[in-house]
């Protein structure tokens, strides 16, 4: 176990870490995939380079592969390859990363990212090493090692319709789990002595080094980045610390303090892609509609207090229509379509009807008293109209009253 750290330059004694480099190294000569599980930045990338050195293809080539970092109108031709003219761009056939990997092992990182199409053409060729290139129409045939890694929890992606069952389990033959650092104990801080003595040799510069009481403060933080984290804070240390004894003071201003950068890293291990955002975007929508759809309803009972209040100061007038309905009232040209203001396309009542009815005349009427009792204090008047700020400034522009003050 000793001669394979220093090999592969892993630090750390963690029982976690050993019984995941134990398991890789029992499985590396026997033929079967390997799935690595792991939150960013733990090191997953290490298994299977250990795997195939000591597997029966060590000799023939192996090929690391980020699914994530592929587009995935491309993933598919870099994969299994494609014909000259199959499309805009392929100008001379590729056999892709399964055929040039033939007899060796392929590494798939992220391979939780891989899109629904792209899942089924890997199981084929996990279950008997069949394939077709993009573009072509003869079955080729390989010989392949896969060994898979993600930080995704993929039994969630599955209940979620993201993963295919299937493909998991195949990938799924031995799974190997990486421990996250915060989980490691003193590894933390063996790890942290590495990196200061790479930035030391690399740069000739003295090395950092940790007191007791910031070495204590190392191991309780969180590290939700995991190595890459320590690895980013160890050379800023080295680089910008003017002090090569380092103390909790002076850990503490390049630890983030932050509630949010300390809690476990939950976007990978919950799922990629939970739709959580979308959802928050859907119930932004029907809580602003809903607003919208309050302030309609009182705009219109506002509306129909105005009426009333008007066609009671207008009892002396000429006697009322016949009809006891009114004609459909126009729409006003300022107006939205959306739910932003209150139409009052008819409105019955059984008495004291005036004739000519003129609801927009009413409405400029209401507004302009309105100001006048608050003084021309446009804000008052809405409050009291019981509109908002918005609806009453374009109401103004209507009828040409924010012109006249």
């Amino acid at each position: 176990m000793q001669s394979i750290k220093q090999r592969y330059n892993i630090v750390g004694n963690c029982e976690a870490l050993n019984n995941a480099l134990d398991v890789a190294l029992k499985v590396a000569p026997i033929d079967l995939s390997v799935l690595i599980i792991g939150e960013s930045g733990v090191g997953k990338d290490i298994l299977p380079r250990l795997i195939h050195d000591n597997s029966p293809r060590r000799r023939e080539k192996y090929f690391a592969i980020n699914c994530g970092a592929i587009p995935e109108g491309t993933i598919d031709s870099e994969l299994f390859g494609h014909v000259k003219g199959s499309f805009t761009g392929a100008i001379s056939d590729s056999q892709g990363y399964f055929g040039a990997a033939n007899k060796g092992t392929l590494f798939l990182d992220e391979v939780g990212e891989l899109p629904m199409a792209t899942q089924a053409r890997l199981l084929r060729v996990l279950e008997n090493g069949e394939y077709i290139p993009v573009g072509a129409t003869e079955v080729r045939k390989t010989d392949v090692r896969v060994v898979a890694a993600t930080n995704v929890n993929i039994q969630r992606a599955i209940s979620e319709g993201r993963f295919r069952e299937d493909l998991y389990y195949r990938l799924n033959q031995v799974q190997i789990q990486m421990p996250p650092l915060r989980e490691r104990g003193e590894d933390i801080v063996l790890l942290f002595r590495l990196f200061a003595m790479q930035m030391a040799e690399k740069y000739r510069m003295d090395k950092v080094v940790l007191s007791d009481e910031a070495k204590l403060l190392l191991m309780r933080y969180k590290w939700p980045g995991n190595i890459r984290q320590l690895k980013s804070i160890t050379e800023q240390l080295s680089v910008l610390s003017t002090e090569r004894l380092i103390t909790p003071e002076i850990l503490s201003r390049f630890i983030p303090q932050d509630q949010e950068s300390t809690q476990l890293v939950t976007i990978h291990n919950e799922g990629d892609h939970s739709f959580e955002n979308e959802r928050e975007i859907l119930y932004k929508i029907l809580f602003e509609l809903r607003s919208n759809v309050n302030d309609m309803r009182r705009e219109v009972s506002t509306l129909k207090k105005q009426l009333d209040d008007v066609q009671g100061s207008r009892q002396g007038q000429p006697a009322p229509l016949q009809s006891t309905q009114l004609a459909p009232i126009q729409p006003m040209p300022a107006m939205s379509p959306a739910l932003e203001d209150a139409v009052a396309e008819e409105y019955i009542e059984p008495e004291r009807e005036p004739e000519n009815l003129n609801v927009s005349e009413w409405s400029r009427q209401a507004l302009e008293k309105a100001l006048e009792r608050n003084g021309g204090n446009r804000k008052k008047a809405a409050q009291e109209l019981g509109i908002s700020d918005r609806t009453l400034y374009r109401r103004l522009k209507q009828y040409g009253l924010d012109k006249e003050k």
